[in-house]
């Protein structure tokens, strides 16, 4: 069945950790490998097989009726957020395949040397749901190894004494409990937002690098209910009813968000659907709108991805992708002045016999690295670069 969720690889020992889901004499596997970037050999005696169970008081969300233990299912869950590795660990999480249950948001933590599990909790050992997904962006981890992801759909009853946390901000780490969750950021309308698959969970979370003349550590986050959070990541605020007020913040968006924001120099850029991509500068724990570009972006949006010299010369670089799921449409690659979106610099369709990418995909990041710009597309990867200068044939 393949590879759903983007690698990671650990740059110090060429490492290269990656969640394969197989089909095997009509039974279902999915698989933690390690493997040498150099070889493709397997590593740390590798691969090990995804499992996990965790007890549950009840499971009737599905019909099943009582239940000792919730097991992983390897053919319901999907692998659709990035892999993490922080700290010689590294994190796997799930959402469904096609929203097909019984299915649960599983976190699982394997030890990056000996591929041990460290850690297996379940965002809804009860109601099932509340599935990890982000639109394929990944958890996060701040500089104290605490994890910090975003559940969408499914009960949440965590406020009440219950352990399931349907559309919330989780910030996991490890207690003398294991891997638990320890604190947490749950929308006062979590119960409508689920009625109306208005999840949270459709974007991933970003933590802001400390602020000058700031001690309050920020996380940014958006869904499909058009809003973004910006969260005081040492006390997320829980839950409380009526209104959003246990948040910093919260900033109007035109669309939802299926993905993640961006950060550079103090500045956060989102592009949300049916929206125009939007710079916010941070001034006192707060968003204040920087500027905005002009083109609005369908469904899904775009991720943005900043290169930049330093604190010199960013550049926003987006991929604009078909409506809906049409597989016809060629990708575009857009890039933008990081100090003013509304100026465009470029994009692929300019001049299309030269540029033009591959048919589009939903959900790509454009990757940025050594002068190049990888933009992915259906059967090809396109890579982008400044022109070389022509000659002087007089000279």
């Amino acid at each position: 069945m393949g590879i759903t969720s983007t690698p990671v690889i650990d740059a110090r020992n060429g490492t290269l950790y990656v969640l394969v889901r197989t089909k095997e004499a009509d039974r279902f596997w999915q698989r933690l490998h390690a493997l040498d970037v150099r070889t493709g050999m397997e590593k740390f005696g590798g691969p090990v097989t995804i499992g996990a169970s965790i007890e549950s008081r009840i499971r009737s969300l599905f019909g099943l009726g009582p239940a000792q233990s919730v097991d992983f299912l390897a053919l319901h869950e999907n692998p659709r957020a990035a892999l993490l590795l922080d700290q010689d660990t590294v994190y796997l999480t799930w959402g469904s395949s096609c929203d097909v249950g019984p299915y649960y948001g599983w976190v699982l933590a394997y030890d990056s040397h000996t591929l041990r599990q460290k850690g297996a909790p379940n965002t809804a050992p009860e109601a099932a749901l509340s599935g990890i997904w982000q639109s394929d962006t990944g958890p996060a981890a701040d500089e104290e190894g605490n994890v910090y992801a975003v559940t969408g759909n499914g009960v949440f009853n965590a406020a009440s004494g219950g352990r399931d946390f349907g559309d919330s901000v989780l910030k996991l780490g490890f207690t003398s409990a294991g891997l638990a969750v320890k604190d947490y950021f749950t929308p006062f309308d979590q119960e409508e937002r689920n009625r109306s698959d208005g999840d949270l969970g459709s974007g991933g979370p970003l933590l802001v690098p400390p602020q000058p003349g700031s001690s309050m550590r920020l996380a940014i986050t958006a869904g499909k209910g058009r809003e973004l959070f910006v969260l005081n990541r040492e006390h997320m605020g829980k839950f409380r009813m009526g209104s959003n007020r246990h948040a910093v913040q919260t900033v109007r968006l035109e669309g939802g968000v299926l993905g993640s924001p961006s950060y550079w120099e103090g500045h956060i850029y989102v592009c949300a659907q049916n929206d125009v991509l939007r710079d916010f500068v941070i001034e006192d724990n707060r968003l204040a709108l920087a500027s905005q570009g002009e083109m609005h972006f369908t469904n899904p949006g775009a991720v943005p991805a900043i290169s930049a010299n330093g604190s010199k010369d960013g550049i926003v670089w987006l991929i604009e992708t078909s409506r809906g799921h049409a597989s016809h449409v060629a990708a575009v690659l857009h890039a933008y002045d990081a100090r003013n979106v509304a100026l465009e610099l470029y994009n692929s369709a300019q001049n299309s016999g030269r540029d033009q990418a591959g048919a589009s995909l939903h959900f790509t990041i454009p990757t940025v690295a050594d002068g190049r710009v990888y933009v992915p597309a259906s059967r090809e990867l396109d890579v982008y670069g400044l022109l070389r200068a022509k000659p002087d044939l007089r000279q």
